[in-house]
């Protein structure tokens, strides 16, 4: 079959072949042969030793043609500057060795034409016949064809590919055994691999790379001294490790003679703009372009490939957004949707009301486009978007302050839109989803106050309390009440709220004083701003209550709880949500207060409300059947409490699942009913199954999951595995200290317990020493007149008697009752309690009249406000009988008699000190 042909010069190509003409003889043609200019080497230039490695495998694995290796990366990354290395260190070695180089030729492949005009150069220096015509592109086909003939070593680098499907028809292509093609693009099309073309990733400076070059810049430009190492690691990320952008940072340092910690200090205010930190005059290292340029040098390409019209907008809203990487989903939800639909450009506005709306395929068409074009990046479909921090930045700079809060606000949006109901059930999307909502805030200045409040800040402060971490609630919340009120005022109602959510992250982190003085500021500036009767107003009067509550304020909080009740009642009705909650809430102040027999009653009253208003399988239903259980088992109905802790622990099984928060309080409520019904082994095996659950769940460091450990310590304590209870106490202080600090409260309770593990392993002496620092603890971060201060000194009082201290252990307790009938009043139960340890010591103390005077009172007390069926009336009868069988004529009570001396006395301290028990269960 006869084939058709063209001749051009002395090339003659055919269909499937190229038949090469010979050159001008070799002695007319000059070698070494150098077409194009290559870049200079940056000062400081650091050899990227990985990529390197990854070139050389690269070229040992070539086949049989052209070995071709392509360096693909963001603007700025030193592709270039890599390529120009390896191009000079091959042309500058001699060549009477193996690998010298007789060709080398560097073109710019920004536009076709330039290869062009640099394969043309080449071929006008080899003689090659088709340059003699005039015509350029023949030229250019001819040294194409002539490389695969020669045996002369060649290296062709075509830099900065913009277009792979212009540049494919230039590629060079045949017999590689003597030449090598290198070259560099921002994209990552699938033509720029396969047939022998291999892409390597050249990223940013790792941040040993990093130090090193700003080391040796500075060092080198005779200012060692502005080199900081301690700074040099979060300037080196602040500019995302960028070669290019390090080498104008430096520059920027020499000329203004300016450290390191300034200019980091310059660079983090968002005020001063890129183009003045990294200006176009500082770019001595010969790169040819500021860095503004570099990074968006790709986005007029981008809108001109850009079919969808969305990529600009897409990447306005992700510029915002955390650098490191965001949920791709974000971009799908309705918000941004419908904010693409409107912000797509080219259409008239009354146009874009009727056309349809923005697709799955219109979206991932625009981020496609952005990934081709290296402007974001992905790893895979589903993986996070992740965009340079120096794009975003310049891409911010260039959004108009109109523009802003729309974009900002939705994002916010889109951020809630995909939030997972409870943060436990997607853990790493509601920590992707918290860290973006953070930076989105830095990044909108007020743009999230402005008018209002946008929810996303509330969410991001709930979930950084849902995964505990309470410091860095407190740090968010301190910041965003500093932006509210620069936003709206110190007395705009959403002030109030950022103040009051404060506080609540203050009492989460056990900063119980201040959150108390939060409180008391909320609730004087809404009466004043809002009303006294305003619902806010009393939202803010029922969280001081509370607060009152936390310092041990107990008087003072039913006081205030009692008004709450009745202020709800007025304005909002008796059978409110809010109403009920009060209820709810002024049973836990009668409880503290020792008024067990209201707060039954109370909580027997809410719980019938809550299931006719609210219907039995409402969450807040179930909350009223836990807090009734608990009174039942505070009034010794541990029958009652136990058949209800059961029932909530089905309902919750059945109504939220197996894994929601509240079903895991409620198996571990039920293991405390089953340890006061005696039935320690179910207590047990439940309490196992709840720090399983939460470890799963939680993660081995949630405040939950320490709560759940410290639990099942406790248990192990109850059925004697004392040397499990010690071991499991140890870890969970160190744990508590390091995740909650050495002053939280409840690491505090977590001390106190562990001592009592210690005393009932026989370690005294570390139970005394541990109980000391107890009440030293508490008397400083809660105060000397808290409950649990006055509990601390009752439990270091035992530990004073069984260290034979019983005159220091006698002064503690005559203390202890006298703080507890000023602070608690006469009648509370652990006013009672006191009694009745004061009557041991001075048993001990030979005051037998004054022990028996006591147990007298404590038996009459009791059962005058415990009623006679409470189980600690048993145990004061009993007490008392013991104390006539031996100081008094016998009566006959209704319990067994026994002689109390020295060593009963040490086992009723033992029981006295389990009775003051600390724990979170």
């Amino acid at each position: 079959m006869r084939q058709s042909a063209r001749t051009r010069g002395n090339i003659t190509q055919v269909t499937g072949d190229v038949i090469q003409m010979a050159p001008a003889k070799e002695h007319e043609v000059e070698w070494p042969i150098w077409v194009g200019t290559v870049p200079r080497l940056a000062a400081a230039f650091q050899p990227r030793t990985l990529v390197r490695e990854s070139i050389t495998q690269a070229r040992r694995e070539s086949g049989s043609v052209v070995l071709s290796q392509v360096l693909a990366g963001d603007g700025g990354v030193g592709k270039s500057q890599l390529a120009a290395a390896l191009a000079r260190e091959l042309r500058d070695q001699e060549r009477s060795t193996d690998s010298g180089l007789d060709l080398l030729v560097w073109a710019n492949a920004t536009e076709s034409d330039q290869i062009i005009t640099a394969y043309a150069d080449a071929a006008s220096r080899l003689g090659l016949a088709g340059e003699a015509t005039g015509d350029i592109a023949a030229a250019a086909e001819a040294f194409l064809a002539w490389l695969p003939t020669t045996e002369r070593r060649w290296l062709i680098v075509l830099d900065d590919i913009t277009d792979p499907k212009a540049v494919d028809p230039w590629w060079p292509d045949g017999n590689h055994r003597n030449g090598w093609v290198l070259a560099t693009t921002r994209r990552s099309d699938a033509l720029l691999s396969g047939q022998g073309r291999k892409l390597i990733r050249l990223d940013l400076y790792s941040l040993e790379e990093a130090r090193a070059y700003l080391r040796r810049r500075l060092t080198d430009a005779g200012h060692p001294h502005l080199y900081d190492a301690e700074k040099v690691d979060p300037l080196a990320e602040e500019l995302g490790r960028l070669p290019l952008a390090l080498g104008h940072a430096a520059a920027y340092m020499i000329n203004k003679r300016c450290g390191i910690d300034e200019y980091l200090d310059r660079f983090r205010d968002t005020g001063n703009k890129l183009s003045d930190l990294l200006p176009a005059n500082a770019d001595t290292e010969g790169y040819g372009r500021p860095v503004t340029t570099a990074l968006l040098v790709s986005l007029d390409a981008v809108q001109a490939a850009d079919t969808t019209r969305l990529a600009r907008p897409l990447l306005e809203l992700i510029s915002l957004l955390d650098p490191l990487g965001h949920p791709a989903d974000l971009w799908t939800t309705p918000p941004v949707r419908d904010y693409l639909l409107r912000s797509r450009p080219g259409r008239r506005r009354w146009l874009r009301r009727h056309q349809p709306s923005v697709s799955d395929n219109d979206i991932e068409a625009a981020l496609q486009c952005l990934r081709t074009y290296a402007l974001i990046a992905q790893d895979t479909a589903q993986a996070p978007i992740r965009v340079h921090a120096l794009t975003a930045r310049a891409i911010r700079e260039a959004i108009q302050p109109q523009g802003l809060r729309v974009m900002a606000r939705t994002a916010a949006d889109a951020i809630l839109a995909l939030w997972p109901d409870l943060d436990h059930y997607d853990q790493d999307l509601a920590a992707a989803l918290r860290a973006n909502a953070m930076v989105l805030g830095h990044h909108a200045s007020l743009c999230l106050w402005e008018p209002t409040t946008h929810q996303c800040v509330y969410q991001v402060s709930s979930s950084l309390t849902a995964v505990g971490l309470y410091e860095q609630a407190v740090e968010y919340d301190e910041r965003a009440l500093r932006q509210s009120q620069e936003a709206q005022g110190p007395d705009h109602p959403d002030t109030l709220t950022a103040r009051s959510n404060l506080a609540v992250s203050y009492s989460d982190a056990g900063r119980f004083q201040e959150a108390l003085a939060l409180c008391e500021g909320v609730l004087a500036d809404r009466e004043r701003v809002l009303g006294p009767d305003h619902p806010d107003t009393l939202i803010a009067r029922n969280n001081l209550a509370l607060a009152y509550g936390d310092v041990g304020r107990t008087r003072e909080a039913v006081e205030l709880g009692e008004r709450v009740l009745a202020d709800r009642e007025r304005v909002l009705g008796p059978d409110h949500p809010d109403t009920l909650i009060a209820r709810s809430n002024l049973a836990v102040s009668y409880g503290d207060a020792g008024r067990a027999a209201e707060a039954l009653e109370l909580r027997e009253g809410v719980l019938a409300d809550r299931e006719r208003v609210l219907g039995p399988d409402h969450p807040d239903t179930l909350s009223a059947r836990n807090n009734l259980a608990v009174s039942y088992g505070e009034a010794g109905r541990t029958p009652e409490a136990l058949e209800l802790y059961e029932r909530l622990l089905v309902d919750s099984e059945r109504l939220l699942g197996s894994d929601h928060p509240d079903t895991l309080n409620a198996r571990s409520n039920l293991a405390l009913g089953y340890s006061e019904a005696g039935r320690a082994g179910e207590a047990l095996e439940l309490c196992e199954g709840v720090l399983a659950d939460r470890e799963r769940l939680l993660g081995l460091d949630h405040p939950d999951t320490l709560n759940a450990r410290h639990n099942l310590a406790l248990f192990y304590s109850d059925v004697g595995r004392t040397r499990e209870a010690v071991e499991l106490g140890e870890r969970v202080l160190v744990d508590s200290e390091r995740l909650l600090g050495p002053g939280h409260p409840d690491t505090i309770s977590v001390r106190s317990n562990l001592a009592i593990s210690y005393f009932e392993a026989g370690r005294a002496g570390e139970a005394l020493e541990l109980r000391e620092r107890v009440l030293a603890d508490r008397e400083r971060v809660l105060g000397p007149d808290h409950p649990d201060t006055l509990r601390a000194c009752n439990n270091l009082a035992i530990s004073y008697f069984e260290a034979g201290r019983a005159g220091e252990a006698l002064e503690l307790r005559e203390r202890v009752l006298a703080d507890r009938e000023r602070v608690l009043g006469p009648d509370h139960p652990d006013t009672l309690r006191a009694c009745n340890n004061l009557a041991v010591s001075y048993f001990e103390a030979g005051r037998a009249g004054e022990a028996l005077e006591l147990r007298e009172r404590v038996l009459a007390d009791r059962e005058r406000v415990l009623g006679p069926d409470h189980p600690d009336i048993l145990n004061a009868r009993d007490g008392l009988a013991r104390a006539r069988k031996d100081f008094e004529p016998v009566q006959q009570l209704d319990t067994a008699t026994t002689t109390i001396d020295l060593e009963h006395a040490g086992q009723e301290a033992t029981e006295m000190a389990r009775d003051d028990l600390d724990d979170n269960v």
